[in-house]
C-alpha cells in the first residue's frame, strides 16, 4: 500500500501522522464533510417500520461553532438521501447537500459560489466515494476507521473514529491554528 509521505507508522492499531502545518491550516476557509461514517459511527439502526436512526457525537457541535468563530464555513456533502442527515445539519446550523450523486461537482459549485480556492478547503471523508473530493481539496482528512483505500489519500488521519469525536478533533485543530493569539 502506497502511503502519504506524512505517514509515520503504526502503533496500537492506528496510523500516526503529523498534523498539517499551522500555515496550511490557517488558509482553510471551508471544511466539507461526508456524513455517514464521519459524523456517525457508520452504523444505522432500523426500527420495525423501516425508519432509520444514527448515532452522532454531541461535542461535534461545539467544534463546528468554534470554526464559525474563526471564519471557517462548514458543509456536509452526502450521497445519503435520508432525512436524518438534513435534520442533524439543521440542528448544527450548517449547510447540507444530501442525496448528492457527484460529490466533487457539488464541492466545486460551493467553491465557485463562495469564491474559495481548492487549497482553502479541507475535506473529511471515510469511504471510497470521498476520494475524488479528498484529492481535489487542499487538505484531505480521513477518520481513523476509514476504508483502507481512503488512507492513501489522507494528509491527516484523525485519532478518533467517525461518530466518536473525529469531527470535533479536526475542528479543534483548525480552530487552534486560526484563533487570534492573546
Amino acid at each position: 500500500m502506497a502511503l502519504s509521505p506524512r505517514f509515520l507508522g503504526i502503533r496500537e492499531n492506528f496510523f500516526l501522522m503529523r498534523k498539517p502545518g499551522r500555515e496550511r491550516l490557517r488558509r482553510i476557509r471551508l471544511v466539507a464533510f461526508d456524513f455517514d461514517g464521519v459524523f456517525t459511527d457508520n452504523r444505522v439502526y432500523v426500527d420495525q417500520d423501516g425508519r432509520e436512526m444514527v448515532c452522532c457525537w454531541r461535542s461535534d457541535g461545539i467544534g463546528l461553532q468554534r470554526l464559525t468563530e474563526v471564519g471557517v464555513r462548514a458543509v456536509v456533502i452526502s450521497r445519503e438521501p435520508n432525512p436524518v442527515v438534513v435534520r442533524r445539519c439543521e440542528k448544527l446550523g450548517i449547510e447540507c447537500l444530501a442525496g448528492v450523486k457527484d460529490k466533487l461537482s457539488a464541492l466545486k459549485h460551493i467553491l465557485k459560489r463562495e469564491g474559495i480556492e481548492p487549497e482553502q478547503v479541507c475535506f473529511v471523508g471515510n469511504d471510497t466515494p470521498d476520494i475524488e473530493c479528498m484529492r481535489f481539496a487542499g487538505l484531505a482528512v480521513a477518520v481513523r476507521d476509514c476504508h483502507p483505500d481512503v488512507l492513501k489519500e489522507a494528509d491527516y488521519v484523525t485519532r478518533n473514529p467517525g461518530g466518536r469525536g473525529a469531527v470535533r478533533e479536526i475542528c479543534d485543530i483548525i480552530y487552534g491554528a486560526k484563533k487570534p493569539t492573546s
